[in-house]
């Protein structure tokens, strides 16, 4: 690494050279690293192309996941949730017990009973776990993929935001195939409660049960609001909403 002195600072690279800035001064030095020519075909580094390979295939799947889900997810969602579904769908793709090293497929994974519960109970947004949130007793059919909601008393029941005035429930059935990147999404009606100690019973009803090959995935949401002067207004660009995977199937 050498100093730089010129009158010009340069910032940025130029052929085999970074010019950069540290602590206000200039400095300049020589790039390094391993070519990827190198990587591509030497035979010594052929566990990195396995390695690259795998972690791409799990970061493109968790990608698969969103897409598949639509908009839900952009609803209730943190800011590490792409790395943290990358995490999610490696140690997925870990259970492929059949294909060979670099070549692991997250759904052979999932085709197991530890691959689904390892997926079950996913939270989209960290920062509202919806056991932390949701305190309510529910029931799921997952053949016809209704949520019902007994006896329930938002007040006393749900762990909710200062300034909250209301919330809306969601439920939805997603069909999703990690192998041929197939996916549909079924949602239900959303059901709008007041936080208050009324008590009652909500039925989340999807419009349909998309099935096939792949795996079904059974979501609950829940996102607060605030309303003023009769229009609900979402808290806080929608950094509490809640959004789980409740059964894998």
């Amino acid at each position: 690494m050498a100093k730089s002195s010129g009158i010009i600072k340069i910032e940025g690279t130029v052929e085999d050279l970074t010019f950069y800035k540290k602590d206000g001064k200039s400095f300049v030095r020589k790039k390094g690293g391993i070519p990827k020519e190198r990587i591509a075909n030497d035979p010594n580094f052929v566990r990195t192309r396995e390695n690259n390979n795998e972690f791409s295939h799990s970061g493109s799947s968790g990608k698969v996941l969103k897409l598949a889900i639509g908009s839900m997810v952009f609803k209730a969602k943190d800011s590490k949730l792409s790395s943290r579904l990358l995490q999610l769908m490696s140690r997925i793709k870990n259970l492929d017990a059949v294909s060979t090293r670099g070549n692991r497929q997250v759904a052979i994974g999932l085709a197991t009973a530890e691959g689904k519960q390892l997926l079950k109970g996913f939270d989209f947004n960290a920062n509202a776990p919806l056991k932390s949130v949701f305190f309510a007793p529910y029931n799921l059919d997952t053949t016809t993929g209704v949520f019902t909601i007994t006896d329930f008393i938002p007040l006393e029941q749900l762990l909710y935001p200062q300034g909250a005035t209301h919330i809306s429930m969601q439920s939805a059935v997603v069909h999703v195939d990690f192998a041929t990147l197939e996916s549909e999404v079924a949602g239900s009606s959303i059901v709008n409660l007041p936080l208050n100690l009324t008590m009652s019973t909500s039925v989340l009803t999807p419009s349909s049960v998309p099935t096939g090959t792949g795996v079904q995935l059974f979501l609950l949401m829940i996102s607060f609001y605030q309303e003023v002067n009769g229009v609900q207004y979402s808290l806080r660009n929608e950094e509490y909403n809640v959004l789980n995977i409740v059964d894998v199937v």
